[in-house]
């Protein structure tokens, strides 16, 4: 019996994907817009899904929005942004009660699909454009989110080291937008991208939960009507790098209290790849886990770092280090962590590493198919990569991996670049 049983077909413009389950009492739907990475559109994008939120032609006051969703049993919308490799996504996700948990008979999945259609495609408008001052609103919004990234020093040192690392590339972009093209963006120039987006974007839905299948095509026949695509565009193509080129060290200086050391490696692997899964398992010994080499040897058997750990930028083929440190312990812990990566290349782990790492691998798996979130976002790195990896049969690639496997990825990987936040300078 498969773990998950997903449908999916085209209809009115839009890829469906229906995984029916009794798993849950609520219905989830969540649609997924995607376009190419680019410069001009990335901040228009990044505030678009904040204004279609305030409200729709129906329920054109923010007011009127969220009291309608609450009529509707409390049902929860919300927006957010990411980055796929090369690709932006803006998703809208919209929880709503199952009526066959309800004791009156209200067709709540119709209503959620009608109304999620009409956040995507009836927006409110006002002249040429959206109502200005919902945009101008969302615009002091905008830019206190990307300010708290500069806030939290975290968060900052991980972006930072992608700005370096990928400088030429559409990866360095940040999901949130760039904070001085905000200012310029208007009620009408954002209208104007929004049309461009229903015409060209590459949109998905899922629908997670008991549903009947054929219901939903009705309603999504009846409501999601998109205008005429034109050049749509699938999957951005991932920017090759310059392989074997030196690698980079940059040491920027504020006003903190602890060092900030992120290092980037080239995995030269991607999601779509049969060595994909030897990846996972490398990361989880390399980093990845409380069991990891980084977590025992930097932080807890050297007591060089008050965090180490690394994750796999799956779609781009990156491998990302974040440590905090104190600043004397710049080299030291640079050198540590790469000494880890050779104990990799090496082949310097044993049987016992990585049955534990495959296992908390699969358990993390199945936990997070247990949200109808996780779930989604697990199937549609399928959609990102235009393969087919159902959850069964990755879980079988992660089982099957070798420990010769795990060495081969560890010997693709290359330093990229070593961004340090350090103090500033005594006098």
């Amino acid at each position: 019996m498969k773990l998950v049983d997903e449908r999916t077909y085209a209809l009115n413009g839009i890829t469906v994907h229906t995984i029916p389950t009794d798993k849950f009492k609520t219905n989830t739907l969540l649609l997924k817009v995607k376009a190419p990475l680019t410069k001009e559109d990335i901040t228009l994008r990044a505030l678009l899904p904040y204004v279609l939120q305030n409200g729709t032609a129906s329920y054109p006051k923010s007011s009127e929005f969220r009291a309608y969703l609450d009529e509707l049993y409390g049902s929860n919308l919300a927006v957010d942004l990411s980055k796929k490799g090369e690709d932006h996504i803006i998703s809208f996700r919209l929880e709503i009660a199952n009526e066959k948990f309800l004791k009156d008979s209200t067709p709540l999945l119709e209503k959620g699909i009608h109304l999620l259609s009409e956040v995507l495609l009836k927006p409110v408008t006002e002249g040429n454009g959206f109502v200005a001052s919902t945009v101008e609103k969302e615009k002091r919004a905008l830019k206190q989110r990307i300010q708290s990234v500069y806030d939290d020093k975290m968060r900052y040192a991980s972006q930072r080291l992608i700005e370096e690392m990928c400088a030429s590339e559409p990866y360095r972009l940040p999901a949130n937008g760039e904070k001085e093209q905000v200012d310029s963006i208007t009620a009408e120039s954002l209208f104007e991208y929004y049309q461009e987006m229903l015409k060209r974007n590459d949109i998905h839905l899922y629908l997670v939960g008991d549903i009947v299948e054929e219901e939903v095509d009705k309603y999504i026949k009846k409501y999601f009507v998109l205008p005429e695509q034109l050049n749509k565009v699938k999957s951005s193509i991932t920017q090759p790098h310059n392989k074997n080129q030196q690698s980079n060290e940059v040491i920027e200086r504020q006003d903190v209290k602890q060092g900030k050391l992120n290092i980037g490696y080239r995995t030269n692997v991607t999601f779509k790849d049969d060595l994909y899964y030897a990846l996972q398992v490398f990361n989880g010994i390399f980093g990845g886990f409380s069991h990891s080499k980084l977590f025992l040897n930097v932080r807890e058997k050297e007591s060089l770092a008050y965090y180490a750990a690394s994750r796999v930028e799956s779609h781009k083929g990156l491998l990302l280090v974040m440590s905090g440190i104190d600043f004397s312990n710049y080299e030291n812990a640079v050198n540590i962590i790469n000494e880890q990566l050779e104990a990799m290349k090496r082949g310097q782990y044993n049987e016992n590493e990585i049955a534990q790492t495959k296992a908390v691998i699969k358990n993390q798996i199945l936990e997070t198919i247990d949200t109808a979130r996780g779930l989604i976002e697990i199937l549609y790195n399928n959609e990102v990569s235009e393969v087919n990896k159902p959850v069964d049969a990755f879980l079988e690639g992660i089982e099957k991996v070798t420990s010769e496997e795990i060495q081969e990825v560890a010997k693709l990987v290359e330093l990229d670049t070593t961004y340090f936040l350090a103090g500033k300078e005594e006098k």
